[in-house]
């Protein structure tokens, strides 16, 4: 399947491939590789921040509502 969509995606790039070429852009490649791992660990950074943001939200929320309770009584 994955062959398939190289192949619809660049049929040079497939034909290469296929014929074991190396690549003549190696550093383009590490360097893309490195962005998108950079990314994904920003990605998941800001995933967990927002969800430690969320949890210290509904922290409060529960602390103003027991605050207003007890008063009450």
């Amino acid at each position: 399947s994955s062959e398939i969509g190289s192949y619809l995606y660049c049929r040079r790039a497939w034909w290469y491939r296929k014929t074991g070429t190396p690549s003549e852009n190696q550093a383009e490649l590490s360097a893309g590789t490195e962005l998108h791992s950079r990314h994904g660990r920003q990605v998941l950074a800001a995933a967990l921040t927002r969800t430690v943001g969320l949890i210290l939200l509904l922290a409060a929320i529960l602390t103003l509502v027991a605050y207003l309770a007890f008063r009450w009584l």
